[in-house]
């Protein structure tokens, strides 16, 4: 069996249990998948929001259940929890809903949910909502990129035509997330600075450098 075979085959399996365990990269590679004709792009979307809800309900469980014990284990990210219950608290359906679209609360999000006590009943059908969302948009990201690049790949070899697209995909989805990751560090170090002008200095050392304000 060749590797299209392997795909239409296993393809929508992958997705679900890909979307448990990760979710945007496998996400935008069904949505390849389907504009190369390998998957139908419906099935996709439901295969993928079902491993994203399936992914976050159990989280969501493990939070309800073990919440402050797992906290316990995100000290390092301190910061994100305390604004993370802060959404909670002020607009807990919309968080839901959006928590899988925000950079850092993928597996966070859905532990301080449940860690909040919003009750099951509430949090599933929202799951639901969210999970078809994040499927949609994602996919057709995948599909409409694929339908970009095609014809610079017309004349690639059929194998070698899915497999280029698959490998810039993914250095694609590693670029915006080195990005994030950059941006949330420089933001950090903002912080640091602005802590460094309240106590008083006209002029500040770079953020590395900067302990506890002098006492005088």
């Amino acid at each position: 069996m060749d590797i299209n075979g392997l795909i239409e085959q296993y393809g929508y399996a992958a997705l679900v249990i890909g979307s448990v365990a990760e979710g945007e990269t496998i996400t935008l590679l069904g949505g390849v998948a389907a504009h190369q004709g390998l998957l139908k792009f419906p099935l996709v979307v439901a295969a993928v929001a079902l491993g994203g809800m399936i992914g976050d309900q159990l989280l969501y469980f493990l939070g309800l259940r073990f919440g402050p014990t797992l906290l316990q284990r995100f000290a390092k990210h301190q910061k994100k929890i305390l604004r993370a219950q802060r959404l909670i608290q002020r607009h807990p359906y919309m968080f839901v809903i959006g928590t899988r679209f925000m950079y850092g609360f993928r597996i966070i999000g859905p532990i301080l949910i449940g860690a909040s006590r919003l009750p099951p009943k509430i949090f599933l059908p929202l799951n639901i909502i969210g999970a078809i969302a994040w499927a949609l948009i994602f996919t057709t990201l995948g599909y409409v990129g694929g339908e970009v690049i095609g014809p610079w790949l017309h004349n690639l070899d059929q194998h070698l035509k899915h497999w280029a697209w698959l490998i810039l995909v993914v250095a694609v989805v590693i670029g915006v997330r080195l990005w994030l990751k950059h941006r949330e560090k420089r933001r950090d170090e903002g912080n640091v600075y602005s802590a460094g002008l309240n106590c008083g200095f006209a002029s500040i050392k770079p953020p590395s450098t900067i302990n506890d304000c002098p006492v005088v």
